[in-house]
């Protein structure tokens, strides 16, 4: 189990999932990538980004398989020579990348354990903000995924190589997080391609894709509030949400091919699951966080008006730290 801290971060919220909160990008660049929309390949243990300069806060605009894409990138401050990890940390449905940024503000970690951080940005509106594309799934309110909607997993794949072009990245230690609908995402991209992220981290929508066709046992860490009120930890939601959060963290045991379980309570207010002797060395852990609703363990506090749809915030985890510490384990 990775180490557990009960430091909470400084606040920085200005905003998440808002629909009356405008967003400024100050003090970031951008940069607007080639019309092409091929898929950069490369065997070698060090991206091609490798000697170039790079802006340490940069705003992308991409295009990828024929759609328009913005992501934004913080580079902590390293040699451009270095070869450093990958984290791609998405939004949740009807947010975007800049409110994930702050949402989350793993930049801070990004700084303190130098690892690069992208958050891409969906494409469906939703509201002030956007939905992913998730494979064969409904949107929130059980909306249909517009037809020719963009392919998110191309987009998020591809932008792992656009990235690896671009900066100093360790092609061996490329990760994925993401909060609700984009946990739903990174389960999916779990799946879809198990040769680029060495593990994942799904916080507030944990899911085992049907089907998932792996060609290699990967890691899951997950977290999820007992008291969530959009994606009960039970389950029984909205129609993209209706096995428990439990049974998706022991479909992935199984996925793993895992022959150990084991249940315990490290400290007061958290439920932890660690599923072990998988395949490849390969873990499967769940901290169910007792009394937390539909939030980020450990984040910045989030106005009173946030809190009382999304529910109780709790600070006994430290998701960032949790995280980092998982994904240190594992490379591809």
């Amino acid at each position: 189990m990775a180490n557990l801290t009960r430091v909470r971060r400084s606040p920085v919220w200005s905003g998440v999932m808002a629909t009356t909160i405008v967003v400024a990008l100050l003090g970031v660049s951008t940069w607007t990538e080639g019309a092409s929309s091929a898929v950069v390949t490369s065997t070698a243990t060090t991206s091609i980004g490798c000697g170039t300069s790079s802006s340490r806060n940069t705003t992308l605009s991409l295009t990828v398989d024929g759609f328009a894409r913005t992501v934004v990138v913080h580079r902590p401050k390293a040699s451009d020579s270095t070869p450093l990890p990958l984290v791609l940390n998405l939004h949740g449905s009807g947010s975007t990348a800049v409110e994930q940024e702050e949402f989350t503000d793993m930049n801070t970690s990004a700084n303190a354990d130098e690892f690069i951080v992208a958050y891409p940005q969906a494409l469906i509106p939703d509201g002030s903000g956007f939905d992913w594309n998730v494979p064969n799934v409904p949107l929130v309110g059980g909306r249909a995924v517009p037809a020719h909607s963009a392919n998110d997993i191309v987009f998020l794949t591809s932008l792992v190589k656009i990235l690896e072009s671009r900066y100093c990245v360790d092609p061996q230690r490329v990760y994925a997080t993401g909060f609700s609908g984009g946990a739903r995402e990174v389960s999916q991209l779990a799946c879809a391609d198990s040769t680029i992220f060495a593990a994942v981290a799904p916080v507030s929508g944990l899911r085992r894709p049907k089907p998932c066709v792996t060609k290699r046992a990967v890691p899951v860490i997950s977290f999820h509030g007992s008291a969530d009120p959009v994606d009960p930890f039970a389950g029984h939601g909205q129609k993209y949400w209706t096995y428990s959060v439990k049974t998706a963290a022991k479909d992935w045991s199984s996925q793993d091919r895992c022959e150990s379980a084991r249940t315990s309570a490290p400290f007061k207010g958290v439920k932890f699951t660690l599923y072990s002797s998988c395949a490849n060395g390969a873990l499967v852990e769940l901290y169910e966080v007792m009394g937390e609703g539909h939030e980020w363990p450990g984040g910045p506090p989030l106005p009173a008006a946030f809190t009382s749809v999304l529910g109780p915030q709790s600070s006994v985890v430290d998701a960032n730290g949790v995280i980092w510490s998982f994904f240190q384990n594992y490379k591809i």
